[in-house]
């Protein structure tokens, strides 16, 4: 089994085009739609790069920057659909779908988003992690799991530098996606941070099962614990969802609060 997906693997990235775009433009096109919260002063501080799930932006993820910045750490929301001219209808019907902008393709945004940071005067680029919600943690789990002759082609970025994931010490995974696509589980991590947790909601019944995945991928040496939350569904921040299969949960969004905190103070 693992042979064929291996070769499933190198016939996805053989069809896929090479690199059409370079770093530097990526940051142009992406460093507009940024949103950063930090703390009052000239840092440098610890940075804390967010990633939203499929549907887009949503305000909670805002909420988690400000959880960051009084914690002492910038958050940098990365925004993968403004600069894309991606709507949220048509998100909901080709990212969620998986039709485009797979979490390979778009590790691209986070390599990019990283690199724009260590430019920046107020950030310690050595002390960063990275939280992801959904769509947003397979992102960050195939941006770990590329090898470097696959990276260029994958996200169809050119001049990348010889480690695009320098500084990331942390990861937070939210109710991860790890199907279909993903390479979660699948494949050792060629980055490893030095620790991370990922949340598993009891009753999420829109990414499906994640926890096997998540197991395999802890076996093969990934350092991060798996937390289940009781009574939690997917997107249990959120109290402005629209989906019936998404219920508001405070105290759950609490612990992720805390979590998150701990995460900073790891850095």
């Amino acid at each position: 089994m693992r042979g064929f997906f291996a070769a499933l693997t190198l016939l996805i990235f053989s069809a896929m085009p090479a690199a059409a775009e370079t770093l530097d433009h990526r940051i142009a096109q992406l460093s507009p739609h940024l949103r950063v919260m930090r703390p009052e002063g000239a840092g440098p501080f610890p940075v804390v790069f967010m990633l939203h799930g499929c549907g887009g932006p949503r305000p909670f993820i805002e909420e988690m920057g400000r959880v960051a910045a009084e914690a002492g750490a910038a958050a940098v929301i990365v925004d993968s659909y403004a600069h894309r001219r991606i709507s949220r209808i048509a998100a909901y019907a080709t990212v969620c779908s998986g039709a485009r902008l797979q979490g390979r393709e778009r590790a691209g945004d986070l390599y990019a988003a990283m690199e724009w940071a260590r430019r920046q005067p107020w950030a310690d680029p050595e002390r960063a992690s990275a939280i992801g919600w959904s769509h947003g943690s397979w992102t960050i789990m195939d941006a770990l799991a590329l090898r470097r002759e696959e990276m260029e082609r994958a996200t169809g970025l050119s001049g990348l530098s010889d480690e695009p994931l320098r500084g990331l010490d942390g990861v937070m995974l939210v109710y991860p996606y790890t199907n279909v696509g993903s390479l979660a589980g699948r494949r050792d991590w060629r980055f490893a941070p030095r620790h991370g947790v990922a949340i598993v909601a009891e009753h999420d019944y829109i990414v499906g099962p994640t926890r096997g995945a998540l197991e395999r991928q802890r076996a093969r040496g990934a350092a991060f614990d798996i937390l289940v939350f009781e009574n939690a569904t997917h997107a249990f921040e959120d109290n402005e969802a629209m989906d019936v299969r998404v219920r508001y949960n405070p105290a759950a969004t609490a612990r992720e609060h805390g979590l998150l905190r701990d995460m900073i103070r790891a850095l």
